[in-house]
């Protein structure tokens, strides 16, 4: 297998443009003739499925919730990113391509990120055109603050509720085209297959979670807007819901799976708070622009925030990283914390705690400030924990966040089975192996709204006449093994629940593929993950039967695409010998503790090819060539 990146040539300012030149184009009259299904109504399917419908194309869109307005969208808090250089700081589109690239550790594709950057300035504009409730400045243009890993002020926000109130723009454009027909929506049903005919994406099958019957849908292409895979670890900032079941289903039609290792560790959650907790909770790196974060100089000091003078207290990340201080990127940011802890000067009950200590920010500011700013956050942080964050400081802790792998896209954003388009966080394309904040928000858009809906159409008009209908035999045979499946897990019959294996899963992974790896523990977690899969199909108990409303069927399929994702995540960082990004390898670091780069041998994406349930999966590997950047090690100091 061949992955062509489908990059176009020449400069890189030019590269967009002259792709959409070259797309063959699917006129106005015919559009209507399509039917493209979309699975996922967030900021990628969301907008993906609005703007199609927009275009003419018939549009059918796949959640399992009961509304779009569910979607873990919702839960971004802290803003967006784009190069409009309100601040007239020295921001350009080329300094945030430069930035993501740099701070995705030279593991990103050039031309998609550069196209990115590009197309952040159009996303603000629609956002706003769409009535998104931007912070404004005094005078009444749109504010900006930083995220970390970047020296400028660029990301547009709406309080801690950005995500929310973009999904509710995207959400408001898809009910538009819900009215006038366009899009149909099929709300509470989960994909659990796709259906390729003659080598092309043309359908899938689905389970109506309101009914518990399995159906198939036709489509002459279909496209995946299904998020990300941090659940894998039980303890994530994730959605409970969310999960990997929609491309890994994918995956094993033929989908190759790119970079899985690549998962992010959010620094700025609130520390879990007992061994029986079912999820965590961020709170928005925006944060980070005001307070500061620090932990006690001495091992086992247990004395209150308030106890310790200014001269006992090591504020890490500005001794460390002197140049971008607290807005150290991600990947540094959670490591720096977890040294400090486990050097034994972690807060908390637990000592898995720093502190993020806003004392500074409201003596200079004033707390009316604050409160604009964050707080929304504020009242999060009180809720969950009973403490006054305007009092005392916040404690965090690092957690599994978001995904940098997905499955392989072309820059086009077609996966390597012609006809399955894949967007936003569950393809792998823009953040190489670290994602800088405030840039999720950007990519799902992007995709949604600018990219797929152009280049989709050079595909689709070389479909005119190639229509298929469900009644094919692929599709009955894709509905016999989805059947089989749920008929094996309803037949276990045994004692354990569900989530006491997902739980397991999520230690094995937390302690041996999490923001630290090694070649032992690696091969370790191989072994205890598989011997916990098979055991999973022996001994879970999943009640019900048949066709019928059933949410512990659902769980249990999850958590079984869970399993075969962990046995990839896990041999995908062993292979990739090196430490870059999220991706940490104790064994290759500076002397400093920085991660180490290996760009002569693993300077590629690494995509992985299903072979079977009992066979290892197959490396393919697409080189990364930089063009304009020059590949350098990554310094924040």
């Amino acid at each position: 297998m061949e992955l062509n990146s489908k990059t176009p040539p020449g400069p890189l300012a030019n590269k967009w443009e002259k792709a959409k030149a070259s797309y063959k184009l699917v006129n106005p009259s015919n559009k209507r003739k399509y039917d493209i299904i979309v699975v996922g109504a967030g900021l990628a399917g969301g907008a993906a499925a609005a703007t199609l419908g927009e275009l003419g194309y018939n549009v059918k869109c796949f959640v399992y919730h009961d509304s779009p307005r569910r979607a873990h969208s919702i839960a971004a808090q802290g803003g967006i990113n784009a190069a409009k250089n309100y601040r007239n700081d020295g921001d350009s589109i080329y300094r945030l391509f430069y930035d993501t690239i740099k701070g995705g550790d030279y593991r990103a594709r050039e031309a998609n990120v550069y196209r990115l950057a590009e197309l952040s300035v159009d996303i603000i504009d629609q956002a706003v055109a769409q009535g998104v409730p931007f912070a404004r400045e005094y005078g009444g243009s749109l504010d900006n603050r930083s995220f970390g890993g970047v020296q400028v002020s660029r990301t547009f926000y709406a309080r801690g509720q950005t995500g929310q109130q973009l999904l509710l723009g995207a959400f408001q454009a898809l009910e538009r085209q819900i009215a006038l027909g366009s899009v149909k929506m099929y709300p509470r049903h989960e994909m659990l297959d796709l259906v390729v005919v003659d080598g092309h994406a043309k359908g899938i099958i689905t389970r109506n979670l309101a009914t518990g019957r399995v159906e198939s849908h036709a489509a002459d292409a279909v496209v995946l807007g299904t998020g990300g895979y941090a659940n894998v670890f039980y303890l994530s900032t994730n959605a409970k819901a969310s999960n990997t079941t929609a491309i890994w289903r994918a995956h094993r039609r033929g989908a190759t799976f790119a970079n899985p290792c690549y998962t992010q560790i959010h620094p700025t959650c609130i520390p879990q708070s007992g061994d029986f907790q079912s999820k965590l909770t961020l709170m928005s790196e925006s944060l980070r622009n005001d307070g500061r974060i620090w932990v006690p100089k001495s091992k086992g000091d247990t004395r209150g925030p308030k106890q310790i003078p200014e001269s006992e207290r090591d504020y890490f990340l500005e001794r460390k990283y002197p140049s971008f201080g607290n807005l150290a990127p991600r990947d540094i940011a959670s490591r720096a914390s977890k040294e400090v802890c486990d050097e034994g000067r972690g807060v908390g009950a637990s000592g898995r705690g720093v502190y993020l200590d806003f004392a500074d920010a409201i003596s200079r500011l004033g707390r009316p400030t604050i409160e604009e700013r964050y707080g929304n956050l504020f009242e999060m942080y009180h809720d969950i924990t009973a403490e006054d964050p305007y009092e005392i400081p916040m404690r965090i802790y690092p957690a599994p966040h978001y995904t940098m792998g997905g499955l392989w896209v072309d820059y086009n954003l077609m996966s390597n089975v012609p006809g399955l388009y894949v967007i936003g966080e569950a393809n792998f394309s823009d953040h190489g192996a670290n994602r800088l904040g405030a840039s999720a928000l950007m990519q799902g858009l992007a995709d949604g709204y600018f990219v797929l809906p152009v280049s989709i159409g050079d595909y689709l008009a070389g479909q005119f006449g190639k229509k298929v209908d469900a009644g094919r035999p692929e599709f009955a045979a894709a509905t016999a093994e989805v059947q089989d499946r749920v008929s094996r897990l309803l037949g276990a019959k045994g004692t354990r629940t569900v989530d006491s294996f997902h739980r397991e899963l999520g230690g094995i992974m937390w302690d041996y593929c999490g923001m630290e790896r090694d070649a032992e523990g690696l091969r370790k977690a191989r072994t205890m993950v598989r011997e916990l899969r098979e055991k999973y199909w022996r001994e879970v108990k999943v009640l019900g039967e048949g066709e019928e409303p059933n949410q512990s069927l659902e769980k249990a399929g999850r958590v079984a695409d869970f399993f075969e994702l962990a046995d990839l995540m896990c041999l995908d960082a062993l292979q990739r010998e090196e430490s870059a990004g999220g991706h940490f390898r104790t064994e290759y670091q500076t002397a400093d503790g920085e991660a180490q780069r290996d760009d002569d041998k693993f300077r590629y994406v690494a995509a992985w090819e299903f072979t079977g349930e009992k066979s290892e999966p197959r490396l393919h590997k697409e080189p990364l060539e930089y063009e304009e950047v020059k590949l350098a090690t990554r310094s924040y100091k």
